[in-house]
């Protein structure tokens, strides 16, 4: 005798960032258009240049909310997880972007080390300092949900990349005019990216894993069987698989045989909600099978 059971638990849905994103976009957008026009009139090829560089992160923001957005349509026939996986490639494309704009910084630094250039002028140092304020408020609204949420830490990561940016431009320019050191600024742009790249390469490794279905990261799978074959009903278990639905939701199957004269749904239950609770897991599949009587007199007399 078999018995399969599907558990969904709708409560650990991912937070509404939405409001967040509608804002991120409208103050970097509306930054972006202020530095390009603000370069044009001041001929400054580096303000149009960053104009660019910051056009990048509006970009991010459209591509994880537009990520979430998906991630909210209905599952098909043809799709019937629906979008949900699109937030872990929104995730891994937003490192890869994140990665390539570090790149183009550490060229640059590099760049100016061997061939140093004069402190960047108070009006650079103003908009710098502007743009210090618009992306670490963007940045702010997304740290909440950036410690259990791949995609939203692809945006916040971003924003804060781009906030230590200006905030090293306006602390560079400050030291080297009191100094006259002019390797100041590459030298701290170079540190900003070195450290920078840690959260990115964790962004990537972890987007990475979930993108093949490795377990998430934040569940011991070990611990799941452990619990699992720690049932007294429990004999044997097959088939344990453990992957990522999106960058919010877990999935969990395994094929169960068990020591009970007639399977019923009371320890499906039981099983599903500790799951949910102790490990987070929200969408599980157990199939179950009554274990052989000489088995379960042998394993577990005190269940049959």
């Amino acid at each position: 005798m078999t018995d399969t059971h599907h558990g969904h638990a709708h409560h650990h849905a991912p937070m509404d960032f939405s409001r967040a994103f509608a804002i991120g976009v409208v103050l970097n957008t509306i930054f972006v258009a202020v530095e390009f026009v603000f370069g044009v009139l001041t001929d400054s090829l580096a303000l149009v240049a960053d104009a660019g560089h910051n056009l990048s992160d509006v970009a991010s923001l459209l591509l994880a909310w537009g990520a979430i957005w998906l991630a909210k349509r209905p599952p098909s026939p043809r799709r019937t997880y629906g979008f949900r996986r699109v937030t872990i490639l929104a995730s891994f494309v937003s490192g890869i972007m994140l990665l390539m704009a570090l790149g183009i910084i550490l060229w640059e630094a590099v760049d100016r080390v061997r061939h140093p250039l004069p402190v960047s002028g108070t009006a650079m140092m103003m908009v710098a300092g502007v743009g210090f304020v618009v992306n670490a408020a963007t940045a702010m609204l997304f740290m909440r949900g950036s410690h259990h949420d791949l995609n939203i830490r692809g945006a916040f990561l971003h924003m804060a990349a781009d906030a230590a940016v200006s905030l090293g431009v306006v602390i560079s320019g400050a030291l080297i005019a009191l100094t006259g050191f002019h390797l100041i600024d590459p030298v701290i742009s170079i540190v900003i990216v070195v450290v920078i790249l840690i959260g990115t390469w964790h962004l990537l490794r972890d987007s990475f894993a979930l993108l093949i279905d490795s377990v998430p990261p934040h569940i011991d799978p070990q611990k799941v069987e452990d619990y699992l074959r720690g049932l007294p009903e429990v004999t044997a278990i097959h088939d344990l698989h453990i992957w990522s639905m999106s960058t919010t939701e877990c999935v969990l199957t395994a094929h169960l045989e068990v020591c009970l004269n007639q399977i019923d749904n009371s320890l499906l239950h039981r099983i599903e909600a500790d799951l949910m609770h102790r490990f987070g897991i929200v969408h599980i599949t157990i199939q179950m099978e009554r274990a052989g009587d000489i088995v379960c007199q042998q394993a577990k007399p005190d269940s049959v």
